[in-house]
């Protein structure tokens, strides 16, 4: 299924800036990431990456880029801590109060990952 101008347009809005061989550019950029992230949920991927075609298209790449790159970097520092967090909770509330797959669901991490917290495997 390609993308159709129309659509590309709506997504736009009016005050988009690009000409209209850059929306060609774009439509195909949208059809080659339908492509890459084709599963129902995979709409976010999909966002992400058509809103980066169409940056890369009107802004400065080395700044998007960058940027990105420090958006990754923080993503990766907190999933880091979050993850440290829940360990740290598994190991205080399994042993006395709390079974491991409601742990993990209510963490929404995998039983194995609770059970090598917890030093099981």
């Amino acid at each position: 299924m390609s993308t159709q101008r129309h659509e590309i347009e709506a997504w736009l809005g009016d005050d988009h800036g690009l000409t209209d061989e850059q929306i060609d550019d774009l439509m195909r950029e949208a059809d080659e990431i339908a492509e890459r992230y084709p599963d129902e949920g995979d709409q976010e991927e999909r966002d992400a990456a058509l809103t980066t075609a169409y940056r890369l298209m009107t802004g400065e790449v080395e700044e998007i880029v960058e940027e990105l790159g420090r958006e990754r970097l923080a993503a990766r520092i907190a999933e880091a801590k979050a993850l440290a967090g829940l360990r740290q909770a598994a190991t205080m509330l399994i042993p006395t109060a709390e079974s491991e797959s409601g742990f993990a669901r209510r963490a929404n991490v995998d039983r194995m990952a609770v059970r090598g917290w917890l030093g099981k495997r």
